[in-house]
């Protein structure tokens, strides 16, 4: 068995490199979903020189395996200091797997308004998609088993890496 190895800081300059076209033609705001995303659009607001700070967004309150889950005490909640009708939106997230926290954090952000327009762009796309989601740019595209995680963390310097868990 093969040990997967991505190099978190080189595909998050080929994120920054995708989301600089995705924003092109338009004064698009940046939305990270919790946490890593989160993570990814912090920096990048900072990497593009843009004004205020990035939107965060919470799938918690939208999944439907809620009851199941429940909601992290830790978990960072909605915070869009910004008014969402007519928006361009880049949402931003670390890993895209099944398509559920994307179906749940549309429904988050349509409770904050209606935007002009909703992109994705992500680190990696693992496939395995539940719903029909597929994001608008992905840093890098791989295959891991459905028992095992990919997770992203930084590091106090704010640097990436990833961290693969399960069997």
């Amino acid at each position: 068995m093969s040990t997967l190895m991505l190099d978190a800081e080189a595909l998050y300059k080929e994120l920054l490199r995708g989301v600089q076209q995705l924003r092109a033609g338009n004064d698009a705001r940046l939305v990270g979903i919790t946490s890593g995303g989160a993570w990814l659009a912090e920096r990048l607001q900072k990497d593009l020189g843009l004004p205020g700070s990035a939107g965060v967004i919470s799938s918690a309150m939208h999944r439907d395996d809620f009851s199941r889950r429940g909601l992290a005490a830790a978990a960072q909640q909605t915070q869009l200091d910004f008014d969402v009708n007519g928006t361009h939106v880049i949402l931003l997230d670390d890993v895209l797997y099944t398509g559920r926290t994307i179906r749940a954090v549309l429904n988050e952000l349509f409770d904050y308004g209606r935007p002009a327009s909703v992109r994705l762009a992500v680190l990696v796309d693992r496939g395995g998609r539940e719903l029909p989601v597929q994001a608008d740019h992905a840093a890098a595209r791989v295959t891991l088993p459905a028992a095992q995680q990919l997770a992203l963390a930084r590091d106090e310097a704010g640097r990436f890496s990833f961290k693969v868990e399960g069997a």
